[in-house]
C-alpha cells in the first residue's frame, strides 16, 4: 500500500459560507423564515470568524450524487464543513421523476438527499425535522395517499417533536406543494414511495420560482452549517434531460435509461450491474438536451452555477466521488468553464474509485474513469469549437481505492497518463453494493492528502506506484 507522505500546512482562507447569508435577502423568504430560530452556527458567525483567520479546516468542493458519497458525510463533518456540495439536476427517477412530470422544474432528489446528510441532528427536534423530511410514503398508491393526507392535515405522529414555528414553515410548503398538484388534478399524481422532503423542496422551489432560494430554506429548516454549501451545477428553475452517445452511435434520452432502466414502472432504483440489461455498447459521452428531444439535433448547452465556478477557484482540494460515473459525475463536468478552472488550479484532485462495477462501467480499469473526467471536462466529443487540450493529470493527480475493489487498478497506464499518487484505503462490504470505503479511514487519507502539497509533483512520489505494483 503507498505511504502518504507526513506534511501539514496551515491555510488562511476565509470560510465560505457567504452563500447562505447572501441568499436570505435575495430570496425574500418572509414570514416563513422570520418564525424559524436561527442556527448556533449562524448564532456563533461572529465569533468563529476570528478563531478561523487563526487556523481554518480545510476546504473542499466534491462532484457527486446524492447517494454513494452519502455515506461519508458524517465522518467528513468531523473534520470539516467547510465543503461545498456540487450535484447535478437531472435524476428523472424515483420519487423525483413523479413531481417532474406534474410539476416540471428541474430534479431536486440528489440535492434532497445531501441535504439531509449535512442537517443537524444535535437536539430531539432536530432529529425530528430529519426524520420527517427524510421519509417516505408507502409502496402501496392506495396507502401512500392515505399517509399523505395524515402528514399534509398535520395530523401524522412524524410531527411529534417538531415546534410550532418549523411546523408551521415545513407544512405551509407542503400545502403548497399538494395544492399545486390539485391545479393539475388530470395528471393523477402518484404518491408511491414519495419523498416528504423531495415535496417540500419542490413546493418551496415552485414558491420562490428559485431552486437557490429553495435550498437556502431547506437548509434552515434542517439546520445545515453555514459554511457547507449544497450547491446545483445548474442553477435553474427548469427542466433539464441528460442524454448519452455510446460508442456505437446509439442515443439514450434520460439519466434513469441510462444507469437503471424501469421500463416504465415505479420501483425502488437498484443501480446494481447484474439487475438490468447491459448497454450495447460502452458511453462516450453525456451532454443536456431539450425536455422533449430525442436525438443530437436537441442537445443543448446550459452555463454552470456560477457560485461553483466560484468555489473551485479558491477550495483547498477537489474531489470526484464514488458513484455513477456517467450520470451522477459526468453532468457536473462537462459545462462550459468547469475545465478551464479545474485545470487552472495547482491543488488536490482526487477521485475516489468506485469498488464494483455498475451498468455504466462494466469493464472499465482505473485508467478508463480518468479518461472519462478528462474527456467530459475536456468537452472532447460534441463541442468541436469549444474544446480543451489538457492532460489527464491537470484534472486528477490522486486516486483512492478501495482495498478488495473490483475495478482493475492499471498502474502502468495510469502513470503514462501521469498520474502517479495512487492510495489503497481500508474497505467494508456493503450488502447492497458490495466494495465500498470504510469512511473513517477514507476521510483519513484524503484529509493527509489535501496536508501533503508534494503530492503534485511526480518525480517526488514515483515510490508510490512502485510500492503498490509488489
Amino acid at each position: 500500500m503507498a505511504q502518504l507522505l507526513a506534511a501539514t500546512t496551515t491555510t488562511t482562507t476565509p470560510p465560505c459560507g457567504g452563500l447562505l447569508t447572501a441568499r436570505a435577502s435575495a430570496s425574500s423568504p418572509g414570514c416563513f423564515l422570520r418564525a424559524l430560530p436561527r442556527s448556533r452556527a449562524m448564532a456563533s458567525a461572529s465569533g468563529a470568524d476570528a478563531a478561523a483567520a487563526a487556523v481554518a479546516p480545510p476546504s473542499l468542493l466534491v462532484f457527486s450524487g446524492g447517494t454513494a458519497f452519502n455515506g461519508v458525510v458524517e465522518e467528513l463533518k468531523k473534520v470539516t464543513t467547510r465543503v461545498a456540495h456540487v450535484l447535478p439536476v437531472s435524476d428523472d427517477g424515483g420519487s423525483t421523476a413523479e413531481i417532474v412530470r406534474v410539476l416540471g422544474g428541474p430534479a431536486v432528489g440528489d440535492i434532497r438527499s445531501r441535504c439531509l446528510r449535512l442537517s443537524d441532528e444535535s437536539t430531539s427536534e432536530a432529529l425530528s425535522v430529519r426524520t420527517l423530511l427524510g421519509h417516505r410514503l408507502p409502496l402501496d398508491p392506495s396507502e401512500a395517499k392515505l399517509e399523505w393526507y395524515q402528514i399534509v392535515e398535520g395530523e401524522h405522529a412524524l410531527w411529534d417533536g417538531v415546534s410550532q414555528p418549523y411546523r408551521e414553515t415545513i407544512r405551509a410548503f407542503l400545502v403548497y406543494f399538494h395544492n399545486e398538484i390539485l391545479r393539475r388534478s388530470a395528471e393523477m399524481f402518484c404518491f408511491t414511495n414519495g419523498s416528504i422532503g423531495n415535496f417540500f423542496f419542490a413546493g418551496a422551489r415552485i414558491f420562490f420560482q428559485s431552486l437557490d432560494a429553495a435550498i437556502f430554506l431547506f437548509s434552515r429548516v434542517s439546520q445545515i452549517p453555514a459554511e457547507s454549501l449544497v450547491l446545483p451545477v445548474i442553477s435553474t428553475n427548469d427542466r433539464l434531460t441528460l442524454g448519452c452517445e455510446l460508442w456505437d452511435g446509439t442515443i439514450i434520452r434520460g439519466q434513469n435509461e441510462i444507469s437503471h432502466p424501469s421500463n416504465g414502472r415505479k420501483e425502488v432504483v437498484n443501480k446494481d450491474c447484474n439487475s438490468c440489461s447491459a448497454l450495447p455498447s460502452r458511453i462516450k459521452r453525456v451532454f443536456y438536451m431539450s425536455s422533449e428531444g430525442s436525438n443530437l439535433l436537441h442537445e443543448v448547452f446550459p452555463e454552470a452555477n456560477r457560485t461553483v465556478l466560484e468555489q473551485l477557484s479558491k477550495v483547498d482540494c477537489i474531489v470526484y466521488a464514488m458513484g455513477s460515473l456517467f450520470t451522477s459525475v459526468c453532468p457536473s463536468l462537462v459545462l462550459r468553464g468547469i475545465g478551464e478552472t479545474i485545470a487552472s488550479r495547482s491543488i488536490p484532485k482526487v477521485l475516489l474509485l468506485n469498488g464494483s462495477h455498475d451498468r455504466e462501467t462494466t469493464g472499465l480499469p482505473a485508467s478508463g474513469f480518468v479518461t472519462a473526467i478528462t474527456d467530459s471536462l475536456n468537452r472532447t466529443y460534441g463541442y468541436p469549437d469549444k474544446s480543451l487540450k489538457n492532460l489527464p493529470k491537470d484534472y486528477v493527480n490522486a486516486l483512492l481505492v478501495p482495498k478488495g475493489g473490483q475495478i482493475p487498478l492499471d498502474i502502468k497506464n495510469l502513470s503514462s497518463k501521469g498520474i502517479f499518487h495512487v492510495v489503497t484505503v481500508d474497505s467494508i462490504h456493503d450488502g447492497k453494493t458490495g466494495i465500498i470505503f470504510d469512511p473513517h479511514s477514507l476521510i483519513q487519507a484524503l484529509t493527509s492528502l489535501i496536508s501533503d502539497r508534494r503530492f503534485v509533483e511526480p518525480d517526488l512520489l514515483t515510490e508510490n506506484v512502485e510500492s503498490l505494483n509488489k
